[in-house]
């Protein structure tokens, strides 16, 4: 059995009409005689699609209760026991309800897909999760039910449904999509025109892209290696150079002449990265194609045509554009140049463009890492040594010594140019060539000490000296600098994958980003300066090393970041290889600095909108849980003071109790705002003494009921650091909230023991307890749990404990109780000098 085939009708927008384009699809296939059934099609009260359900076999839904409401899912296991050929399932993103048998409406697809049954289904482009972020900026509304694009990708068929925003504004104005008390407000709010062609904009470029994913398939499976122009793509061929920027523009404008024309940038590099260009100005390309719309590749091949011409195939490309060489005239007789190359071999299918631009014709000068290869003034001077010094040497050595013969004698004279070449390079090696050629005409070549030859046979060894040392001395020297080049690229990709590593992790403070550069490159301070404008005088971000500069132009070495931004060292001079590197390190500390400010930012912005919480917070205090006792004391007050009303004594106590007790919690509910308030300031110093719990916590329990509290506190407990005043003001909020939640008929428990360095101090209830996801949420301040009735407090009382706990050195955190309930476990520091003692006798006391 296979896999059945996924059609998905892809809507632009609610109510362009994708459920009643499935529905017609479903009449189509029962009418040429195609199983298909109904799973499930939401209608919202739409009469055209409603009346569309007409006809077709519908599968009856599930029935399911989630928190007192009956909802209705698709049954998939019905579906599968049904098992027709084609089912449709509307509104593919759709979050199931808890109980259903997957999370997802599009696993239940999945299911049905397996099973071999072919689904016909809908979805919007704005629930699409790729483009969730993109959707919310443009509407201001987060979808909360989402597919992953790759689910839609996988479909078989992908049909947009799609209508003019002014269309959809009509149908929707006309009441055919929302009933008539929503027309106005969706009209002025997500159905705005702009909302509507942004996300028609969107569904049309994702279908596109889609539609390039089928043709780049069919051409792969059928081996199509001819381009078929259904869509103008430019590839622009970089070589590094200035010129480029002259090319993308160009090619902007070339795409812009035709409908959906599309810029792709190439740098085709060698195989053995010797002879990359310019990073800085590739860079400087890459945001440039970007901001064009472009995309930037790089590609490695050695054939440079070949390879331009496999990815222009590749990418179904219809134009190149090339510029026009940089060669001088003279090179052009070493081949006839990449432009030309490209252009011969081409073809018919695809146009290439040469144009001209100001580097034409000015030599395109030595590679950057050619002209990075140093071999140090003490390697060169050796050189020259070996090849002026070496061959006068062996001259005086073969003159004294034994005739060897003049083919002996050139081999010795070539491997001194050979040394030359390796020490010192191909100058050297050259200047030994030609001098030992010299001597060995002189001293070892018929007629002896005169500058002729009177042999043509030993003329023809002389010229075979030169030649094979010259060879063997660019050979050499060839190899010789590319490994110090690759050795020195080596290094310099280390120090790049670094930075990049700390890119992607984070890391990296700025003065220890300052302080690597300074190491690296051996500089005695570094500098990063910057200036709101260009008037604006430098200001030093950050530095390292003694006595930084404070302007880029008095540094040794400085290197821009953008406009107002510049690293500058001081110690002396960098060659050019390393301004590369030293680029990188730029950037990098460019965007450290922006990550410390934008998390300086975001800090300010987490403690304004805790303000704003706490400020709202207490003002929905105020406005309820403050003004509660106030109504209760005024209440009695006026009542007290009624002239139509006799009160006897027990009516007048009991008044004036309620006055007490109203005044008491406005008491309690002010202090723990101004509590709250301190913690929050920072003000909260403790002054810790060593205390006895058992002559702090019976203080506490004064505002509690009586027989509410049982206390197992221990005679022999040792004395806890602790600032009185805060401990019990903690342990009265602990308990006060415990006795809260309390059954009635049980008593909280209030138990002290020591355990290593520390008392715990548990506080236990047999209340309906806090799931282990909540535990953490009770301490934050304003949080009240569960179906607390308002009036009982504005929520401060557990936020206030911890945080008296945490000043004084302890903590405060919630366990279940065995059996049910919760455990609050204060934990504070043991006195100095204090150990624990042996076994603890209980002395229990009821209050």
């Amino acid at each position: 059995m296979g896999r059945g085939k996924l059609r998905i009708y892809l809507g632009a927008a609610p109510g362009v009409g994708k459920t009643y384009s499935m529905l017609s699809e479903g009449h189509r296939r029962v009418e040429r005689g195609t199983d298909c059934v109904v799973a499930f099609v939401e209608h919202h009260d739409r009469p055209r699609t409603e009346v569309m359900l007409h006809g077709l076999e519908q599968i009856p839904r599930r029935t399911l209760e989630y928190r007192g409401t009956t909802f209705t899912e698709m049954d998939v296991d019905a579906v599968l026991r049904r098992r027709p050929a084609v089912a449709l399932v509307d509104e593919l993103p759709h979050t199931n309800v808890p109980g259903s048998r997957n999370a997802k409406r599009w696993q239940d697809v999945e299911e049905l897909l397996a099973a071999g049954i072919d689904v016909v289904s809908t979805v919007n482009i704005q629930h699409l999760e790729s483009l969730g972020d993109v959707v919310e900026s443009i509407t201001g509304v987060r979808q909360r039910e989402t597919v992953p694009d790759e689910v839609v990708r996988r479909a078989d068929q992908i049909e947009l449904v799609d209508m003019s925003p002014q269309a959809l504004r009509r149908r929707m104005a006309h009441g055919n999509i929302y009933k008539p008390d929503k027309v106005d407000a969706a009209l002025s709010n997500y159905f705005r025109p702009g909302n509507l062609t942004a996300l028609r904009e969107l569904a049309l470029l994702w279908v596109a892209d889609r539609v390039d994913e089928y043709l780049q398939e069919y051409r792969t499976e059928h081996r199509v290696s001819r381009i078929w122009g259904s869509r103008e793509r430019i590839v622009v061929g970089l070589t590094g150079g200035p010129e480029g920027r002259t090319l993308l523009r160009r090619a902007a404008r070339l795409a812009e002449k035709g409908a959906g024309g599309e810029v792709l940038a190439v740098y085709i590099a060698r195989s053995d990265g010797l002879t990359s260009a310019s990073p800085k100005e590739l860079a400087v390309q890459r945001t440039l194609v970007e901001d064009l719309g472009g995309t930037f590749h790089h590609v490695i091949g050695d054939d440079v045509p070949t390879a331009l011409l496999d990815f222009a195939r590749g990418v179904n490309a219809t134009q190149i554009v090339l510029g026009v060489s940089r060669r001088r005239s003279w090179q052009y007789a070493f081949g006839p140049g990449v432009s030309a190359t490209v252009a011969r071999e081409s073809g018919p299918d695809l146009d290439v463009h040469i144009v001209t631009h100001d580097e034409a014709g000015r030599g395109r000068g030595r590679p950057l890492a050619q002209r990075g290869a140093r071999l140090g003034r003490s390697r060169i001077l050796w050189g020259w040594f070996v090849g002026i010094v070496g061959p006068a040497l062996l001259t005086l050595l073969l003159e004294v010594g034994p005739d060897l013969g003049l083919a002996n004698d050139v081999l010795l004279f070539l491997s001194l140019t050979v040394a030359a070449a390796l020490l010192g390079g191909l100058v050297p090696a050259l200047a030994s060539a030609g001098f030992g050629s010299l001597l060995l005409n002189y001293y070892f070549t018929p007629p002896i000490h005169r500058l002729t030859i009177a042999d043509p046979r030993n003329l023809v060894a002389l010229v075979i000296f030169v030649g094979v040392a010259i060879s063997v001395a660019w050979v050499v020297d060839i190899a010789a600098r590319r490994t110090h080049q690759a050795a020195w690229l080596r290094a310099e990709s280390e120090m790049l994958s670094f930075l990049a590593g700390n890119v992607l992790r984070g890391e990296t403070s700025l003065e220890a980003l300052l302080e690597r550069v300074r190491e690296t490159f051996g500089m005695e301070s570094v500098a990063l300066l910057e200036r709101s404008s260009d008037v604006d005088p430098w200001v030093c971000a950050g530095s390292v090393g003694p006595a930084p500069v404070d302007r880029p132009e008095a540094a040794d070495v400085d290197m821009p970041v953008g406009d107002h931004l510049a690293l500058a060292l001081t110690g002396r001079v960098l060659p050019a290889e390393d301004r590369r590197v030293l680029g990188a390190f730029a950037a990098q500390a460019a965007v450290v600095l922006d990550r410390q400010r934008l998390v300086g930012e975001a800090e300010e912005a987490r403690k304004l909108a805790e303000g704003n919480k706490i400020r709202t917070s207490l003002l929905a205090a105020v406005s309820h849980d403050l003004r509660t006792p106030l109504a209760a004391i005024k209440a009695a007050v006026s009542s007290l003071r009624s002239d139509d009303v006799e009160w006897s004594e027990e009516d007048q106590a009991e008044l004036l109790e309620g006055i007490e007790a109203g005044a008491d919690r406005l008491d309690n509910l002010v202090g723990n705002l101004l509590d709250m308030s301190r913690l929050d300031t920072g003000i909260v110093i403790p002054v810790i003494r060593e205390t006895d719990l058992d002559e702090v916590v019976p203080m506490a329990l004064v505002g509690v009921a009586e027989g509410s509290v049982v206390l197992d506190i221990p005679e022999t407990l040792p004395m806890v650091a602790v600032d009185r005043g805060l401990l019990e003001r903690a342990v009265a909020n602990v308990v006060e909230n415990a006795v809260k939640y309390c059954p009635d008929g049980e008593r909280v428990l209030v138990a002290a023991s020591a355990i290593a360095d520390r008392v715990e101090l548990r506080v236990v209830d047999r209340g309906s307890g806090v799931p282990d996801e909540a535990k953490e949420r009770i301490f934050a301040a304003f949080q009240r749990y569960g179906d607390v009735p308002r009036g009982s407090g504005v929520g401060l009382g557990l936020a206030v404990a911890r945080g008296f706990a945490e000043a004084m050195g302890g903590t405060l955190s919630a366990e279940d109780t065995p059996g049910g309930g919760m455990t609050m476990v204060l934990t504070l520091p043991l006195a100095a000098g204090q150990r624990p003692t042996g076994p603890e006798l209980p002395a229990t006391v009821t209050s």
